[in-house]
């Protein structure tokens, strides 16, 4: 037996090794998996150009063991084995990978596909063992090795008895603790779940005895032990398929089982690169959102592959937050990983897969958009939403790979459109696309705007969640076409003669108006006539970036009692109304009436507005006050 020390590390990287750089510790079972998977591999390739190896490729497997008596758990290959020079270099040399010079000796040979390649990997046993060991016995060779150690203070190497060609690693799994619960790892159902976590396209078939009790029959209450041997990954991903072989009950089964959804999804988007980025993706938009969709809680991302081994559960950067109701998953090639296969380096390969992605997403969405609408309909309902706030996020980044999938419904037969097909079929000589905000259609369709507009026959839009305007305001045309509110001060619906006509009354109203004003106080920014109302005396506008709807969101939002916004609203008055006469002959014969009814007026417009009064009692008190007159 010869003891000996690490090489080339400290106690100090071991433990680093061990409790840093692996965040779960159930990974050790993936990563000594793949090595053994890697093992494999090697003696398969050598069996394309040896025909001694004497192995079927249909006999190449993976063996899991529990004892939990003795507290231990196998892992079983009869891959190409390890000499003694092999084990002494691999396994004691920390950060040594025999997979990666395996795969740079090969790099131009095909089928090569070995998984490991930082040489560490096999250190995460020391995790939840206190003992490992490694017995082997290289291809080609007479003797076998016995590789032992019990952590950073070193390992021994002696000679052992091994029948068959292989490796065999041995944990001894630690006891259970208060905060760790390490027998869950001799348990047989919690060691099949991880391998299907983690392994369950492994290439290679991944054995274990199970034992289960069955009824002893004309024997009640006495059962005996069964024992069967088990097949726990399922080898062949879904993804790797040609798609012309994959039938779209097969698609929902895998998306309904592996993503929990009752439903079938929306749409399927299965494609593989090759090039710069080589790598297959299985992608699914869903019909409904999760019931944590809308929550902070939410976490988005797609599983992240590396030839079949799950390396990350949720990769959040490779989906733009617009598209984070997409499930599936990425099985690259070639994905530049750190030593620990949990955290990508954000390299240019990583940042064109994710750009990939998106633009592939955008497609299918505008495919689904073109040829099934009422799916794509049905789906905008449920995630319209986040595609707003994707036009509306990172300053308008992608407002313009994003404005074409967004749908509002119009106020023509009250069904959704497009911006392209709202503007294909504009009046003639129409620069506008016009939109009302509101908490419904019905609500929207009693402002006083909407029937001047319907009157002259243009169509507008119902914006009613909160992120529509914000969406709007910063898209800020489309193809051309300016956006209106028809409740901002910014409409324009007269002709010139009629333009002439109203600045004329105003101006010589500019007095009275600067009294309405001053009586009702910093509530409004100004009073005046307007032609815009067909059969209602008055309404509140807008002036500036900021609108009433907008004002009302922004005010609704955490903190934002310290910081209010208020919006810069017009009081207007519809000179054809029989009020506007009113108001003048009040002016010119009691002024204090006057600033009641200026008070009156600007809270029936809160009202109709939607906003509601500040002052209800101030307002039933001077309605039944002018009543009474």
């Amino acid at each position: 037996m010869r003891t000996k020390q690490f090489k080339s590390e400290s106690k100090k990287l071991m433990d680093m090794m061990i409790n840093s750089i692996y965040t779960h510790k159930e990974i050790f079972l993936r990563e000594l998996i793949s090595n053994a998977s890697d093992a494999l591999d090697k003696l398969y390739f050598r069996s394309l150009t040896d025909t001694n190896v004497g192995i079927a490729p249909e006999d190449f497997e993976i063996r899991l063991e529990i004892d939990k008596d003795a507290r231990t758990l196998k892992i079983i290959d009869n891959g190409c084995g390890m000499t003694e020079d092999e084990l002494d270099t691999n396994l004691g040399t920390i950060a040594k990978s025999g997979s990666q010079a395996f795969r740079a000796e090969n790099e131009k040979t095909e089928n090569v596909d070995i998984i490991g390649q930082f040489g560490v990997g096999f250190y995460s046993a020391f995790m939840v063992s206190d003992c490992v060991t490694v017995e082997s016995r290289a291809y080609g060779s007479d003797s076998a090795y016995r590789w032992k150690s019990t952590g950073a203070d070193g390992y021994t190497i002696e000679p052992c008895d091994k029948e068959t060609v292989g490796t065999v690693v041995t944990l001894h799994i630690k006891e259970k603790t208060e905060d760790e619960n390490y027998d869950e790892y001799l348990d047989q159902y919690r060691i099949s779940a991880l391998v299907k976590k983690y392994s369950d396209y492994i290439r290679h078939p991944i054995k274990m005895e199970f034992t289960t009790k069955e009824p002893i029959e004309g024997k009640e209450n006495e059962y005996k032990d069964v024992t069967e041997i088990r097949t726990l990954n399922s080898m062949v991903p879904l993804w790797k398929k040609a798609k012309n072989e994959i039938k779209p009950e097969e698609y929902n089964a895998f998306y309904k089982e592996k993503y929990y959804d009752y439903n079938d999804p929306a749409r399927v988007i299965h494609f593989k690169t090759e090039g710069q980025a080589t790598y297959s993706a299985l992608l699914f938009v869903p019909k409904q959102p999760p019931f944590d969709y809308y929550t902070k809680e939410y976490e988005k991302g797609l599983q992240l592959y590396s030839k079949g081994v799950l390396i990350m559960e949720k990769c959040g950067d490779l989906l733009p937050d617009h598209f984070s109701f997409v499930k599936g998953l990425v099985d690259s090639e070639d994905l530049s990983l750190n030593i620990s296969r949990e955290m990508l380096q954000h390299d240019n390969q990583l940042k064109l897969i994710a750009k990939t992605l998106e633009k592939k997403i955008k497609n299918e969405l505008e495919k689904m958009l073109k040829d099934e609408r009422e799916a794509y309909e049905e789906f905008f309902k449920s995630f319209g939403i986040q595609l707003k706030f994707g036009v509306y996020n990172d300053y308008g980044v992608h407002k313009d790979s994003l404005k074409d999938l967004l749908l509002f419904r119009s106020s023509n037969e009250k069904k959704y459109v497009t911006f392209k097909e709202y503007t294909e079929r504009m009046k003639e000589g129409q620069d506008t696309v016009y939109y009302a905000c509101g908490e419904t259609d019905d609500k929207i369709d009693m402002l006083p705007q909407a029937d001047i507009l319907r009157d002259k026959g243009y169509e507008f839009l119902y914006l009613t969640e909160n992120v529509d305007e914000f969406a709007i305001k910063m898209l800020g045309e489309y193809d051309g076409k300016k956006f209106v509110n028809i409740c901002d001060d910014k409409l324009d619906l007269d002709s010139e003669e009629e333009k002439k006509k109203l600045e004329s009354e105003n101006e010589s109203a500019k007095d009275m108006f600067g009294f309405m004003k001053e009586s009702i106080g910093d509530k409004v920014n100004a009073v005046r006539f307007t032609n815009k109302l067909k059969k209602h005396p008055v309404c509140l506008t807008s002036e500036g970036g900021i609108s009433l709807e907008m004002e009302k969101v922004l005010n609704s939002m955490p903190g934002a009692e310290q910081n209010r916004v208020k919006a810069q609203l017009v009081l207007e008055i519809n000179a054809n109304h029989p009020i506007a006469e009113k108001l003048k002959t009040l002016y010119a014969d009691d002024k204090d009436t006057l600033a009641k009814f200026a008070k009156l007026l600007y809270g029936e417009a809160c009202l109709i507005g939607g906003t509601g009064v500040a002052d209800p009692v101030e307002h039933s008190n001077l309605v039944c006050e002018l009543m009474t007159k």
